[in-house]
């Protein structure tokens, strides 16, 4: 499976009181990733790709552990979960490195494509469909049997 890898660069103002970065900064870091990732499928012959708009409409996070300032970047690694007809999940962990062990949260996001010009969400296009397939985890055999 493919994973999309951002690295996200750690700011003072990210810290609270207590030293470690603050809750709701992860948020903000998952935000930084997913832009990264989906805006890398530009138009094509007019297609209206994600960069014509999405909104998000849950965020799921689960906090490991605490993060502390460094001078180094976080890896978040991205890859998709689910595509629907006009959502997909996108899942995401938070880690010290590419493939490491250490992780600080793991978090998913449902985003729904949406026409900005209507006001209103959009189906997935094929293109867009074509794009997010490659960071779908494989398919195990077990799960075709059922």
């Amino acid at each position: 499976m493919t994973r999309h890898i951002y690295r996200c660069p750690l700011r003072w103002s990210d810290m609270d009181a207590f030293g470690h970065v603050n809750n709701v900064v992860f948020l903000r870091y998952l935000e930084e990733a997913r832009i990264d990732f989906m805006f890398r499928l530009r138009p094509s012959d007019g297609s209206p790709s994600f960069s014509g708009g999405s909104v998000v409409a849950r965020h799921e996070i689960d906090y490991v552990r605490p993060l502390v300032h460094r001078h180094e970047p976080v890896v978040i690694e991205s890859w998709v979960t689910k595509i629907g007809a006009a959502a997909l999940t996108i899942a995401y962990e938070v880690k010290d490195a590419e493939g490491a062990d250490l992780v600080y949260a793991r978090a998913s996001t449902i985003v729904v494509p949406y026409d900005l010009e209507a006001g209103r969400p959009r189906r997935i296009s094929a293109e867009e469909k074509s794009y997010l397939q490659r960071y779908l985890p494989p398919v195990e055999e077990d799960a075709l049997v059922g």
